[in-house]
C-alpha cells in the first residue's frame, strides 16, 4: 500500500514499504505552479508512483524531476516520467547531468551548480552541492528557504516500516540502519570522508525544520541538531570503533 501524507505545505510524502528490504522507499512532490518530483523511485514501480501523484495533481503537469545521485531509486524512472509529461525535465548537480544523465535522458537535463535555485511557483529551491553525502561524486540536495525544508535523499535513513513523520528521535534508528547495514553486504553505502562533517555543518547552518527523508519518516523539528548529530554518528560508526571492525 502507497500511503500520499502532506508532511509541509504543499509537500506530499509517497511512501512504497517494500518488505523484502524491511525499507520505505520515499518520493516527494511540491504542489506549485511548476511541480516538482523528487526520486522518481525505481522503474517497475512507476505506475505505483504515478498513480500516487494523481492523488495530488494531474501527474503530466510534473515541470521538474529532482534527484540527488544517480541511482534507480533516485531516477531510474526519469524516462517513463519525461514520457508522461511532456514539459518534464531532469534537474540535477552538473557533474551528475554530464557524466550520467544526459546520456541515459530522453531529454537534456538542467544542470544545477552550487546555489542556483529552481523556482516552482511560490517556492524556491536552492540547490545544495554535497559530494559523497549522502553518496556518490554528483549528490546534492534541495532546500526551501520559505517553509525550511530539506529534501535530504538517504540521509537519516531508518529501516522498517515507519510513521510518516516523526519529532521525536530519528539519530537511534540511523545508527541502528548503519550498524546493521555494516554487518551485511551493503557496508559502506555511506562513505565518511574528509568533506562530510563540512557539509553535514554547512546543511545545519540553514536551520531546516522539515528534513524530508527518502528511507524512513519525515523528522519536523530542530533539523539543525539532527544534521549535527547525523554527523557524529557517521564519525562514530564510519569513521571509529565499527568501521575498524567491519
Amino acid at each position: 500500500m502507497t500511503q500520499v501524507t502532506e508532511v509541509a505545505p504543499d509537500l506530499f510524502r509517497i511512501s512504497t514499504f517494500v518488505p523484502e528490504a524491511d525499507l520505505t522507499f520515499n518520493q516527494f512532490l511540491v504542489r506549485d505552479d511548476e511541480p516538482l518530483l523528487f526520486h522518481t523511485g525505481l522503474r517497475k514501480t512507476f505506475p505505483v508512483v504515478r498513480a500516487a501523484v494523481a492523488r495530488v495533481i494531474d501527474p503530466a503537469r510534473v515541470r521538474w524531476i529532482g534527484f540527488s545521485h544517480f541511482e534507480a531509486d533516485e531516477c531510474g524512472a526519469l524516462n517513463d516520467w519525461l514520457a508522461l509529461a511532456p514539459r518534464a525535465q531532469a534537474a540535477c548537480g552538473v557533474v551528475g547531468a554530464v557524466v550520467s544523465v544526459d546520456d541515459v535522458a530522453d531529454r537534456p537535463a538542467r544542470p544545477l551548480s552550487d546555489g542556483e535555485v529552481i523556482v516552482t511557483g511560490r517556492y524556491r529551491w536552492r540547490y545544495c552541492r554535497t559530494p559523497h553525502v549522502p553518496h556518490g561524486w554528483d549528490a546534492g540536495l534541495l532546500f526551501e528557504a520559505t517553509e525550511r525544508t530539506l529534501l535530504c535523499s538517504d540521509l537519516l535513513q531508518q529501516n522498517g516500516e515507519v510513521e510518516p513523520i516523526t519529532a521525536s528521535d530519528v539519530i537511534g534508528r540511523f545508527r541502528d540502519a548503519l550498524l546493521g547495514y555494516q554487518a551485511g553486504p551493503f557496508a559502506n553505502y555511506l562513505p565518511y570522508t574528509p568533506m562530510t562533517e563540512g557539509i553535514l555543518a554547512s546543511l545545519a547552518a540553514l536551520q531546516p525544520k522539515t528534513l524530508a527523508v527518502m528511507h524512513g519518516s519525515t523528522f519536523v523539528g530542530e533539523g539543525a541538531r539532527a544534521l549535527r548529530e547525523c554527523a557524529a554518528v557517521f564519525r562514530e560508526v564510519m569513521g571509529g570503533e565499527h568501521h575498524g571492525a567491519a
